[in-house]
């Protein structure tokens, strides 16, 4: 009853039909105890409705842009506060649900759980604590490293205000095999893709003692070669409007971003403009230290073979390549642009207020349907571009298309639409 509605799939959680988890849980048996937590599909799965009536597709690898994981943190925090998470309430429940309890199972086993729950919980968000400053995220988002600055106890309260408002959208995780030697994460403050793959599993809880590298090591083969779906699978591009779109690209856009959807090279793809010349909020930037490099770097101390070594402080944001691009919006490092439209204007005319956690797309404006509060009887999430850290300003002027005549940037729309 501390859910709306739909149980975790009002959190954004996506169910497919048949199972009892959600996409991105997972449950193992550990110490007599079925457990079940996240991994790395929670935040790198989503579903996409190419009409109204449609029903939505499932795309692994791309951002999951209606997950909610601030409200899921706070739902698992008021659940073991809550009075009635109890052994003698809980048990029962799950000798109801699961059966087959034996009198081990009902009467040690699962009444320490509770308690260890509650602890162990209590403990964890004592050290999110950060969290209760910071404005709602939002779905399709997330503080990462103040998440991996309470694993080495940094006390919160003596921080200055600037980096404690690092939220960034989830990215898209296809083709890491051709990204391998970029600078990586928002900022590129690492330049190994399986120093960035275990840095992320941090993220989520995950200890150096605990850590499953079998695990991680499948799940980097899959994504080294996974490609996005293509936009044309679903709706048409117009070819000559394409054309005329992609040697506006050759123009401006190519040392950055790549030369297509899968040819990522280009002089500056992968490195860091600095935030003097993109402009663009620097929440996320300012929220990664030289200090979190460094005590990154102590993680796996006993163990050279895999101690952190590429992880950097950078003073600006990386030129990433555009693969799967209509899949990602809503654009830049905060998700603070909602369509590819939106991103062409200067920032004077782009959206203040928007709508996020839609999964049914706008062909036209690349982009996911912002402008509407509700989505299949859902609340979405009002997305303020005045609150820190969700700036939407930047990537902008000549250099970047804003100043281009509206024929010119449907155009360049329609050759985006093959990446």
């Amino acid at each position: 009853d501390l859910l709306p509605g739909k149980g975790y799939a009002s959190l954004g959680f996506i169910y497919e039909p048949g199972r009892d988890l959600p996409v991105g849980m997972s449950k193992r048996r550990h110490m007599g105890i079925d457990r079940v937590f996240l991994n790395c599909a929670v935040c790198h799965t989503a579903t996409v409705r190419t009409t109204p009536n449609a029903q939505p597709m499932l795309v692994s690898g791309m951002p999951a842009n209606q997950l909610d994981l601030m409200r899921f943190q706070k739902f698992v925090q008021q659940c073991v506060n809550d009075r009635r998470f109890t052994p003698a309430q809980v048990v029962p429940r799950i000798e109801e649900k699961a059966g087959g309890l034996s009198l081990v199972d009902q009467w040690l086993v699962y009444p320490l759980s509770v308690h260890l729950m509650r602890d162990g919980v209590a403990g964890l968000l004592g050290r999110l604590r950060f969290i209760h400053q910071q404005a709602d995220w939002g779905p399709g988002r997330v503080d990462t490293f103040n998440s991996a600055k309470a694993i080495f106890g940094v006390p919160f309260e003596l921080l200055p205000q600037e980096e404690l408002v690092g939220v960034s959208d989830f990215p898209a995780i296809w083709n890491q095999g051709k990204k391998q030697g970029m600078q990586l994460h928002w900022d590129g403050n690492n330049s190994r893709v399986e120093e960035r793959n275990l840095s992320a599993a941090f993220g989520t809880g995950a200890t150096p003692k605990l850590i499953d590298h079998a695990a991680i090591a499948r799940i980097e083969a899959w994504i080294a070669s996974a490609t996005p779906p293509s936009f044309g699978k679903f709706y048409p591009i117009n070819p000559s409007l394409a054309a005329r779109g992609q040697a506006l690209y050759e123009q401006s856009c190519v040392a950055c971003h790549g030369k297509s959807g899968s040819d990522f090279s280009g002089e500056h793809v992968g490195q860091v403009t600095p935030i003097s010349a993109i402009g663009t909020d620097r929440g996320r930037l300012d929220s990664y230290t030289l200090q979190l490099a460094q005590n990154q770097g102590m993680l796996y101390s006993a163990d050279p073979a895999r101690r952190f070594r590429h992880f950097r402080k950078t003073w600006g944001y990386a030129n990433a390549p555009l693969d799967g691009l209509w899949l990602r919006a809503p654009y830049l490092h905060n998700g603070s642009v909602p369509t590819l439209w939106d991103l062409l204007q200067p920032a004077a005319q782009r959206p203040q207020l928007f709508y996020r956690g839609n999964d049914l797309y706008d062909p036209q404006r690349l982009g996911f349907v912002a402008d509407q509060p509700v989505s299949r009887g859902q609340p979405l999430f009002a997305y303020d571009t005045r609150i820190p850290g969700n700036g939407n300003a930047g990537h902008e002027g000549a250099a970047y298309g804003t100043t281009l005549p509206a024929a010119d940037k449907w155009a360049l729309i329609e050759y985006l639409k093959t990446f």
